[in-house]
């Protein structure tokens, strides 16, 4: 599931501003999964300005999310985790993003009510039957071709190999 969080023709580069850049899209994109709805950046400046009260222009942004920007402030790291709701650390340190976004794909998937269900009728289980259950789901996804899931609880790790 977690591939590349920018599309190659806008990664600026591979330093700390193109991971920088990479997280503030990845963040947008999970916030609004669906593209056609997905907010441009001038209208994604305005609700961050008032969601949190504290100015952002929209030129800014897009300059932060294409990676051509390099004076990120204090301000505007402590704006941007305010509004995505993440530490601040997530845009310095991969280990955390790495620790949010496992968190951020668990509560993505807990908004399916079926998803739900499985998880609580689980609860209880003995451990070998969660193991058989967890290698059907792992074919299931293989048959579907979605890839092997991963797991709030492994770093990111993916599942089931």
């Amino acid at each position: 599931m977690r591939t590349t969080w920018m599309d190659p023709e806008q990664r600026a580069d591979t330093g700390a501003e193109g991971r920088l850049a990479e997280k503030i899209n990845h963040l947008r994109d999970r916030l609004y999964p669906d593209k056609a709805s997905r907010p441009g950046y001038a209208k994604l400046a305005a609700q961050i300005r008032e969601q949190t009260g504290k100015p952002m222009s929209a030129t800014y942004l897009w300059e932060l999310a294409s990676g051509r920007k390099r004076n990120l402030t204090q301000d505007t790291l402590v704006t941007l985790a305010e509004f995505f709701g993440v530490p601040a650390e997530y845009f310095l340190d991969d280990v955390v993003a790495s620790r949010v976004d496992a968190q951020l794909d668990l509560a993505i998937a807990l908004r399916n009510q079926k998803v739900r269900s499985i998880a609580l009728r689980a609860e209880g289980l003995s451990d070998d039957t969660l193991d058989a259950l967890l290698a059907m789901v792992t074919e299931a996804r293989r048959i579907e071709r979605l890839g092997p899931a991963t797991d709030a609880g492994d770093g990111g790790q993916a599942r089931g190999e």
